[in-house]
């Protein structure tokens, strides 16, 4: 049974009514009024810093499998505006927020007078400086160069008016907060806080994304983060804490992984959002049932045959002209991911059952026929409205696997020891045939084929591993790879033969518009996205150029 205490730490994430206001327009960055805030009745015991500190649990990325909505592997009905390229520079807003960093200053300042042993005022500093680490990456991928702040401001702050600091300076202080929250949190405890190893697997992600963003983008130095990336990684293995979760059910485990109601105990989990019937739940399970989302053809074609060979190559591949074709002697995530027949739509009480026979193309279940199930429950209770009570991940072990792979062949340092002790590990779960590094032969349709062989597959295996939970679209600007967006099957579904589509009824699929070859167009009017390289950062907001003449747009905007 989840403690009650549990879920408070980490879900409700307490929202202190401390005085806390949103900014004003004609300010630059939002402020903390001075006038309902009094430093002289706070910070004076270890509960004043812990609920200082919940605040920002609720800003940690919980993973949902709808999360790659804006990237290549899924496209949903209401397109998005960003890779349509109709997004335009805002007048305000447009994630220029600097409250959770203003807040997290704010605390970092008053601590040093708190009038709590140095002990615990290291220790919650270091939860602050491992959220502050996370938010200020979060300001980097999006709008690249940034300013530095390591102070609350109020109106006569004279950073209010200063210049934003490159990237990569910016970054640095980023990894300078992780090394601190690592050096200072403590081992994992049934409060579910972050811990040392969750603080390791923040760095294993965030030193990953920085180093192949400054070796694909050409910023130099990209070794020093992609060496830190694996150095962070080995850590949580080093741990011993973690592992794969398995049960030795190849055709079971992966998808029963998320739609565990109790992930408490489950060594996969680093860290993970624990939800609670009639306390603190989600609606996961009833909005993803009619998400209008899907994946798209290029993502299908990703996974492997059950014999390690891509579908091009393998003897195993039955073709694409029906569902159960399409997944017959693939990778066992394929249908546990993807609602495909056979899938047990809802499994009711009474033993009855709802099992899809085929997709629910025409209706609001998916865009592209390729339903997303991963982390969906087949209990019909979960299915009412805010009543799903499953837990979610925040930091998965098998993405710190995946990791430290990538970053040794980034590094030069790949051997099959190492994937034997990461890819080979996480493809056991599923029954799929080791990867050798020996073996590898080229897929004649292979979406890098200028990157070595064992990079392409480490590469397959996290698009797989990690499919739906909101890595992909980060994954390609680290790459520079915005241009695989403009690849037709990235907007395109299943295939409708005229014998397939005769088994639905006419009504559900007359108007679906369908290509040349008879794949579903998720968006009738575009071909594909065409992809600009100003989107590898978002734009400034006009409000904040007009105001500090020292802020400059970004390029192409």
């Amino acid at each position: 049974m989840k403690s009650i205490h549990i879920k408070y730490t980490i879900i409700a994430a307490l929202t202190i009514a401390i005085g806390f206001t949103s900014c004003k327009r004609e300010d630059f960055l939002d402020r903390f009024p001075k006038d309902k805030f009094n430093d002289q009745t706070y910070f004076k015991s270890e509960t004043d810093l812990k609920l200082y500190a919940n605040q920002f649990y609720g800003a940690l990325p919980v993973e949902f499998s709808t999360n790659d909505n804006a990237s290549d592997n899924m496209a949903p009905n209401n397109r998005n505006a960003f890779l349509a390229g109709t997004y335009v520079v805002p007048a305000n807003g447009g994630g220029w927020d600097w409250e959770n960093i203003r807040a997290c200053n704010f605390f970092l300042k008053r601590t040093a007078t708190a009038e709590v042993p140095e002990a615990v005022k290291q220790k919650y500093n270091a939860e602050i400086r491992f959220f502050r680490a996370f938010f200020y990456w979060q300001k980097v991928v999006r709008f690249g160069d940034v300013p530095i702040l390591e102070t609350d401001l109020d109106e006569v702050s004279p950073e209010l008016y200063a210049a934003k600091n490159p990237h990569k300076e910016v970054m640095d202080f980023v990894l300078k907060d992780l090394d601190y929250a690592i050096m200072n949190l403590g081992e994992p405890s049934s409060e579910n806080r972050v811990h040392k190893y969750a603080a390791h697997a923040l760095k294993s992600r965030i030193a990953l994304w920085e180093g192949t963003f400054r070796k694909y983008h050409g910023l130099g130095d990209a070794e020093v983060y992609l060496a830190a990336a694996a150095t962070a990684s080995e850590a949580v293995i080093k741990s011993g804490l973690y592992d794969i979760y398995s049960t030795g059910k190849p055709n079971e485990d992966y998808r029963n992984l998320f739609i565990q109601d109790d992930l408490t105990k489950n060594k996969e989990a680093i860290l993970a959002s624990i939800y609670i019937t009639n306390i603190a739940t989600t609606g996961f399970t009833r909005t993803v049932s009619g998400s209008g989302s899907g994946f798209t053809k290029d993502f299908v074609r990703s996974y492997l045959c059950k014999d390690g060979l891509p579908y091009a190559l393998s003897p195993l591949y039955k073709g694409e002209d029906t569902p159960a074709a399409e997944v017959e002697n693939r990778d066992p995530r394929y249908a546990q991911t993807i609602a495909t027949p056979g899938y047990v739509y809802t499994q009711n009480p009474d033993g009855s059952k709802l099992i899809i026979e085929q997709p629910n193309i025409g209706t609001s279940s998916t865009s592209t026929g390729y339903q997303p199930i991963k982390g969906r429950s087949s209990d019909p209770a979960l299915f009412n409205a805010n009543q799903d009570n499953i837990d979610r991940f925040i930091f998965r072990y098998a993405e710190v696997l995946l990791n430290l792979a990538e970053a040794k062949a980034e590094l030069g340092q790949l051997d099959q020891a190492v994937i034997d002790q990461t890819i080979n590990k996480i493809r056991a779960r599923v029954g799929m045939p080791n990867l050798v590094l020996a073996n590898l032969v080229a897929d004649p349709n292979a979406i890098f084929p200028t990157l070595s062989l064992p990079l392409q597959e480490i590469r397959r295996e996290r698009r797989v591993e990690l499919a739906g939970d909101g890595f992909r679209f980060n994954d390609l600007l680290r790459w520079k790879a915005g241009k695989l967006l403009e690849n037709p099957a990235t907007i395109t579904g299943m295939k409708l033969t005229p014998a397939y589509k005769a088994l639905y009824p006419a009504s559900q699929v007359a108007n679906l518009p369908l290509d040349a070859h008879g794949y579903i167009r998720v968006y009738p009017n575009i071909n594909n996205w065409t992809w600009n390289d100003r989107m590898y950062l978002y734009p400034m907001p006009l409000d904040q150029l007009t105001l500090n003449t020292k802020l400059t747009q970004n390029p192409g905007w």
